[in-house]
């Protein structure tokens, strides 16, 4: 039953008592084929939340009354989505949408790192069979994932990434391969962020070490500010740049993609640039009943708000996806993680939740007693690879899969018992998105995908995604903490840990 509020579109999907997951199976007939699809070569499946036919109904209204229509075309038409920054979000122009311009600027960037490619496998940086790739947040994450999930076995040089601070990690990241045929590549849009340029630092002590005579000589820059890279050392010539509008966790398809395009080939580039372009042509067009970032922002919020779940458990079965978890995590929290409107007002309900999750079976035996027995509600999201990579075996494979819909099963039908100890309640939702293959297409699908239902629970939420000023002040203070003058301002607590570590 629904006590509908004029005015507020909201109130009906707070005020809705839904079924059980065993009732709505029971009294739609069509429930799975209503809450099926496929798009972009992905398969989608809602079925086993709590989402119905009035549900979508309140869902459709309230996209209305927040304008996603309006929304979504300012997105893929170059228009003011970034208020707070007076920005357009020109990431889909990477992948040929977008205004005129910034898709020409878009396809001529991309041509100048093709060329940058090209140069690298003719022998103009000299003989290259490593790449170190430094970065963080966005900078780092995304290639990190493309190279991880679609080159472990296949990859055409040896591929480090260095993104942490910690000098242990630039150690690692440098332990196996050879300064003299390592090729640096720096990604930060602003190249002034601080753990960025101390590790590009460590990388040209590491190069002088190993005998480099010009370690800039074997460095390119990618960044919005081609000038600071420029006056860092790096010649002109080797510096990639992009558009001020790629926010960082949202550049992958930009000249950061270098690493991957270097690693797999440019053609598989290519294909991960046209699997995000076919989501991007879905999410567009598509009507609000079948439109995939759109009916899973109504499944998210269905959880945040009516049910109050405060995370979205998101486990792969799929090894090559490891990277798939701290992707989602940096894309969803840093946009979605907000306490105010676009119009600076307070955010009046649960905005972003708390993403996390794990890999395949092995969560099974940690984290699943929770999900299945826990006393705090949390959505399930299984991500499933249909056919194994060429020369694994597919009966192993087979298992795998039917591993995970056996915990979605579970997860919704429960079991009684009479031991209360050993009963399991069900009634507990998980979606199910399966790709095809793992290859470069679907993988450029998925990814839009997630960044599509990102941007479609921003404006059902009214909230900025595309801004992340929550990540300044903490670097603020440790700026000031590196200059010395930030320590007086300090809590007795922090004092006192600076203290004891003698800094």
């Amino acid at each position: 039953m629904t006590r509908a509020m004029a005015g507020d579109p909201w109130q009906p999907i707070l005020d809705y008592q839904p079924s059980g997951l065993d009732a709505l199976f029971r009294d739609e007939p069509d429930r799975l084929s209503a809450l099926t699809l496929e798009a972009a070569g992905l398969y989608f499946d809602w079925s086993k939340t709590h989402l119905d036919r009035d549900l979508l109904k309140h869902f459709t209204a309230l996209a209305t009354a927040c304008d996603f229509a309006g929304q979504r075309e300012a997105l893929f038409s170059g228009g003011i989505v970034n208020p707070s920054e007076g920005r357009a979000a020109t990431h889909v122009a990477e992948r040929g949408s977008g205004s005129a311009e910034e898709v020409e600027l878009a396809t001529s960037r991309r041509a100048r790192m093709r060329a940058m490619v090209d140069a690298v496998e003719a022998g103009a940086f000299g003989e290259i069979s490593s790449i170190l790739h430094i970065g963080i947040g966005g900078s780092l994450t995304g290639p990190a994932l493309i190279v991880d999930s679609l080159g472990r076995r296949r990859m055409r040089f040896d591929v480090s990434f260095l993104g942490n601070l910690d000098p242990e990690a630039l150690a690692e990241a440098t332990d196996a391969i050879d300064p003299a045929t390592t090729l640096v590549v720096v990604a930060s849009k602003t190249f002034t962020t601080a753990e960025t340029l101390e590790n590009l630092e460590g990388a040209i002590g590491w190069l002088r070490q190993g005998g480099v005579a010009d370690p800039y000589g074997q460095v390119i820059a990618v960044t919005a500010a081609p000038q600071a890279a420029v006056a860092l050392g790096v010649d002109e010539t080797r510096v990639l740049p992009f558009g001020e509008g790629v926010g960082g966790r949202y550049s992958l398809w930009s000249a950061v993609g270098i690493t991957a395009a270097l690693a797999l080939g440019w053609d598989a580039f290519e294909e991960l640039l046209e699997g995000a372009a076919e989501m991007d042509r879905h999410f567009r067009f598509a009507e609000p009943a079948a439109n995939a970032p759109l009916l899973a922002a109504f499944a998210d919020q269905l959880y945040c708000q009516h049910f109050r779940a405060q995370s979205r458990a998101v486990f792969p079965y799929a090894e090559r996806l490891l990277m798939l978890l701290p992707y989602l995590q940096q894309l969803e929290m840093e946009s979605l993680g907000k306490s105010v409107t676009s119009d600076g007002k307070s955010v009046t309900r649960q905005a972003g939740p708390i993403v996390w999750g794990g890999i395949g079976t092995d969560s099974q035996h940690a984290v699943f007693q929770l999900l299945h027995q826990g006393t705090t509600p949390v959505p399930v999201e299984f991500v499933l690879v249909r056919q194994p990579d060429e020369g694994l075996d597919p009966e192993s494979h087979g298992q795998l899969l039917l591993n995970a819909i056996a915990q979605g099963a579970a997860l919704m039908q429960g079991k009684a018992d009479k031991d209360s100890q050993r009963a399991y309640p069900g009634n507990r939702p998980s979606t199910a998105i399966m790709l095809d293959r793992l290859d470069p297409r679907a993988l450029g699908a998925l990814l839009a995908f997630y960044e599509h239902r990102t941007f479609a629970n921003a404006v059902l939420l009214g909230i900025n995604p595309f801004d992340q000023f929550g990540v300044e002040l903490g670097k603020d203070i440790a700026r000031g903490l590196g200059d010395g003058d930030g320590l007086a301002s300090l809590d007795p607590s922090s004092r006192a840990l600076i203290e004891r570590i003698g800094f």
